[in-house]
């Protein structure tokens, strides 16, 4: 079982039951401190430990308080909510708290011990806590003369599902009782967890949900404690957490990055660490795994979010894409109806002008172009030939859909016609029809077809001429109104799809109207020098907090960085590119699926969103996107060859990306200083082309 999905503010879930199991608690249900009913707690500055399905959502102190989301999670339930160490009555001070890694946080704290002179602590406190709530609590002796100090721990949870935890209803603690060498909470469904102790403690008081020891630390011995975490109903869930029964190494690939610039090197592993920990399995079909769209508010079942993703890290391997496409495969609805070969998806935010978008009609679009690149980076023929058959029934309802006027509406026929989704149709007809003839399947003349009608016509009614050169429209209505706000969804216009022997599918602008769009991308009321925004500065309803409205994203930020060096305009690609690297350093590498889109100022750091998912699978896999297009990677397995097509001014110095994989081999490229780049790793047999 996934962790519930939950609506961020501003995102509709689309049905009522958005919250999955997050129901009031009924009589007795308080918010968090500090959070209103039905408003998401903030997380911008938690230690979010994951390996889905568990999850650990610590404070920087490292104590679990019971506040707001802190605590223990699997499969989307809280297994533990409080966890408070004492020693000699007394709460260590906090000094620390980092992440280790993707599943595991770290905190140092220490004490002044009775009886110590002077300024200096004479405790310290080390703790490391994991995704599924196994921790080592270690008290280390720093002065010269031994100690003998009562140690406790309180412990408490409420068991509550997080979608009640998100809403702030969660209701009190439940009462525990003692259980082998810890403590047992039982909720009223029958569900109950345990937390174990080594070594067992002296005391175990269930009436006040604390563990007692005497600790006898020697001169610069430590005393250790050990704590396991365990529901039973969801501990097959729980232990997989950060087990080997995890899905990891094999769907995405240890890739590394060195050169001039160090940060490149932490960010993309960093990156590879968040999508492992993001994996997470179909429950109906435990084969399947796909990413969560991000932690802690966002990991139900698979969304185009995920397969967004998994496209954009296609160099890291192409097995995630086939088991993304094959679990969204089966959303795909079926029949004779005009719907029929449309994958289902819940309603979205599109920012303050539009009305929400259908993510189904997103994923239907991106279903062929993501198979479409996958083969040419290598996708298995077995794989393409079980996705193919969903995938010319996306293309059908496309060109059911798009009928003779060109244009998709969405959602549904009442909707306006998205500029960001008819660039999505466009790329899903030019691509889906290259995979068409490729298979030996009819239908590619068709879609050709129908991408040109989509191109003229979009070129005769979005482009929007004034005296500054003109932008695109963000929508057009059938009476005719016209949307022209600006924002970061016009980097969709530059993404057009890879096809064979490393070319790119033709755009939805012309090379004028493209020149236009990268200066306009580059311009201060969109690029924040932190990446861009979703809405410019200069437009009504601007709001640099604004999911669709102001906020950096990095999907879009990501997008525009390839797409801008994909069409030659490499001096604002690499200003964004720029941007996002020194954004992923002030978050440590861990970069959250949005920030405010404050501007960049000297000395100034990002701004977070409070409400971000951090990880995020679209952050993390645009990051690597972005930095794979330092090389320009342009792979065609099926004709055996890939190019390389480098920014000519190395905006980021030499580098070397290693560990990639291109035809189901290890891959690796040099880029030197000059632009120059040298395939140095490739699979037998791949030609080096042009």
């Amino acid at each position: 079982m996934a962790l519930s999905p939950v609506p961020a503010p501003g995102r509709p879930a689309g049905h009522p039951k958005g919250l999955a199991h997050g129901q009031p608690s009924g009589a007795g249900a308080t918010p968090p401190r500090g959070v209103r009913p039905g408003e998401l707690p903030s997380v911008h500055g938690a230690l979010l430990c994951v390996a889905l399905p568990a999850l650990a959502v610590c404070a920087e102190h490292g104590q679990l308080t019971g506040d707001g989301p802190e605590g223990v999670y699997s499969a989307g339930r809280r297994l533990l909510s409080r966890c408070v160490l004492r020693v000699a009555g007394r709460e260590p001070l906090a000094l620390q708290g980092r992440m280790a890694s993707a599943d595991r946080a770290v905190f140092l704290g220490a004490l002044r011990v009775p009886g110590g002179a002077g300024p200096d602590p004479g405790l310290v406190v080390e703790r490391s806590r994991g995704a599924d709530g196994a921790e080592r609590i270690t008290l280390r002796n720093a002065t010269s003369r031994p100690l003998r100090l009562p140690v406790e721990i309180a412990l408490g949870t409420d068991l509550a599902d997080l979608g009640a935890v998100a809403a702030g209803r969660t209701g009190p603690e439940l009462a525990p009782s003692v259980h082998g060498t810890g403590l047992r909470w039982t909720a009223t469904d029958g569900r109950s967890v345990a937390v174990t102790a080594d070594p067992p403690p002296m005391d175990a008081l269930a009436a006040a949900g604390v563990l007692r020891w005497e600790a006898e630390l020697a001169p610069g011995a430590p005393f250790t404690i050990r704590l396991q975490v365990r529901g039973d109903r969801t501990a097959g869930a729980a232990t997989a957490g950060v087990g080997t029964g995890r899905p990891g190494g094999h769907l995405v690939a240890e890739a590394r990055a060195e050169g001039d610039d160090p940060r490149t090197g932490e960010l993309l592993s960093a990156c590879v660490e968040d999508l492992r920990a993001l994996l997470q399995r179909d429950p109906a079909h435990p084969a399947d795994v796909h990413l969560a769209a991000g932690v802690p508010w966002r990991c139900g079942p698979v969304t185009a979010e995920a397969l967004w993703a998994a496209r954009m890290v296609l160099p890291l391997g192409t097995r995630l894409a086939a088991t993304t496409l094959r679990a969204l495969g089966r959303a795909q609805l079926q029949g004779a109806g005009p719907e029929s070969g449309r994958l289902r998806g819940p309603l979205r935010d599109a920012g303050p002008y539009l009305p929400p978008r259908c993510t189904g009609v997103e994923a239907t679009l991106a279903f062929p172009v993501v198979l479409a690149e996958a083969r040419r980076w290598g996708l298995p023929p077995a794989d393409l030939e079980e996705l193919l058959p969903v995938a010319e029934r996306c293309l059908g309802w496309l060109r059911r859909t798009a009928g003779a006027d060109g244009f998709v509406s969405d959602p549904g026929p009442a909707g306006p016609w998205r500029a960001e989704t008819q660039a999505h149709a466009h790329r899903a007809a030019l691509l889906g029809a290259d995979l068409l003839d490729a298979c030996g399947r009819p239908g590619g003349d068709s879609l050709r077809e129908c991408a040109r009608t989509l191109r003229e016509r979009f070129r005769r009614e979005f482009w929007l001429d004034d005296p500054a050169g003109g932008r695109p429209a963000v929508a057009r209505a059938p009476d005719g109104r016209t949307w022209s706000q600006l924002g970061g969804w016009a980097a969709h216009l530059l993404d057009t799809g890879l096809l064979g022997g490393g070319g790119y599918a033709q755009g939805l602008l012309d090379r004028a109207e493209t020149e236009q769009l990268a200066r306009l991308l580059a311009t201060p009321a969109l690029d924040s020098g932190w990446g861009l925004r979703g809405l410019g500065t200069k437009e009504p309803g601007h709001n640099p907090f604004g999911h669709r409205a102001g906020a950096v994203r990095i999907h879009e930020t990501a997008v525009a960085v390839a797409g801008l060096a994909a069409a030659g305009h490499e001096k604002e690609a690499a200003s964004l590119l720029r941007g996002l690297l020194d954004a992923a350093a002030a978050f440590g590498y861990r970069l959250p699926e949005m920030y405010a889109g404050e501007q960049r100022t000297a000395g100034g750091r990002p701004v977070p969103h409070p409400a971000a998912c951090r990880p995020a699978a679209v952050a993390a896999a645009g990051a690597v996107q972005a930095l794979v297009a330092l090389a320009g990677i342009r792979p065609d397995a099926p004709g055996r060859s890939v190019s390389v097509h480098p920014m000519p001014s190395a905006p980021l110095g030499a580098i070397r990306l290693s560990g990639l994989v291109v035809a189901g081999e290890p891959f690796a490229v040099r880029v030197g200083r000059l632009g120059l780049g040298m395939v140095e790793e490739a699979a037998e047999g791949l030609q080096l082309g042009v």
